[in-house]
């Protein structure tokens, strides 16, 4: 068997389970053309450690890969296709500290304000009306930029008020309702967009009428959070992002819960479905997130006669946001 047979097959397989596994297939090819389309067992252990240092990666890229490669020999090893194929040593994994920039409602508000002020250099550019309905539907919804970009003009219904998100990593739609606020906004925007008569079938467009991407997104967001003078201040290098309005989402959400004391037990899986996640792990996550959940202990340390609340000590905010 040639090694690019057994890689269609082995994603074939693969998407069979429902995965879309686009980024996976990606690192084969790259692997196919670092390597050749030899037969499969005649890949080396000195050909898998050639394309790992290939190009210089960060640890965590370089253990996806190994990790990748490994499965997958293993997956024709267990078939009896190859003889077991000896991976070189993986790296020893580094501790990701990435932690998500969780906007205050005051941020948002910000941000919006100043989107207004943002003047589009050229048709390519993306516009103060698209931006403004793109930075409320991530937030009002929690779904992932990359849902948000994929979405279409029928996939919302105005007059039901809900939308349909297609596509995600594990293949499953799901329809989510909105609240009053954000259906409002979005029938502004589209109005907007029959204005302009734009032709595409996308729900967020450019100026010049096709749909956006990440970069462009990102890069204007980055831009408005310059004119909000909106900027990270507990040390960490990532500034504010559109991928930070979904956690956002979620640390509001289950604040708002914990403060009407709401039982997170029954809500917390209602959130898992709501925001498209595989298991419970993936939302419990943000519970981490959330001070608000030690604020009967942190008011004990902040009496009503001091003029000083704990949420105004950025130390002690960065230290609750690490836990």
């Amino acid at each position: 068997m040639k090694l690019s047979e057994g890689i269609e097959q082995y994603i074939v397989r693969k998407r069979m389970t429902g995965l879309k596994y686009q980024t996976e297939e990606t690192t084969f090819r790259a692997f196919l053309n670092c390597v050749g389309d030899v037969r499969l067992d005649e890949v080396t252990t000195q050909d898998v450690l050639m394309f790992l240092n290939g190009q210089p990666s960060v640890t965590f890229s370089w253990r996806r890969k190994h990790s990748l490669l490994m499965r997958f020999f293993e997956f024709w090893s267990f078939r009896d296709v190859i003889p077991a194929l000896l991976m070189p040593t993986p790296r020893p994994a580094v501790r990701r500290t990435f932690v998500p920039f969780i906007y205050s409602r005051e941020h948002i508000r910000s941000l919006l304000r100043a989107t207004s002020r943002i003047k589009p250099r050229c048709r390519c550019s993306i516009s103060a009306q698209t931006l403004r309905a793109a930075i409320l539907l991530l937030y009002g919804t929690g779904a992932t930029v990359g849902e948000s970009l994929d979405l279409k003009l029928g996939d919302l219904d105005l007059k039901k008020g809900g939308l349909t998100i297609n596509n995600n990593r594990y293949k499953r739609s799901r329809q989510i309702p909105l609240c009053k606020d954000l259906q409002d906004e979005m029938k502004r925007y589209v109005a907007w967009r029959s204005r302009i008569q734009a032709q595409c079938d996308r729900l967020f467009i450019k100026n010049d009428g096709h749909a956006p991407v990440y970069v462009s997104l990102n890069g204007n967001l980055r831009k408005v959070c310059k004119i909000a003078l909106l900027r990270r201040h507990d040390g960490s290098e990532d500034q504010p992002s559109m991928q930070d309005f979904r956690p956002t989402f979620a640390v509001h959400r289950i604040t708002s819960w914990i403060r009407n004391g709401a039982d997170l037990n029954r809500l917390l899986p209602a959130l898992a479905v709501y925001m498209g996640h595989a298991g419970l792990s993936s939302t419990q996550k943000y519970l981490c997130m959330t001070p608000e959940r030690f604020r009967r202990e942190l008011n004990k340390l902040s009496p009503m006669h001091r003029k000083k609340h704990w949420r105004d000590d950025p130390a002690l905010m960065s230290f609750l946001a690490s836990i």
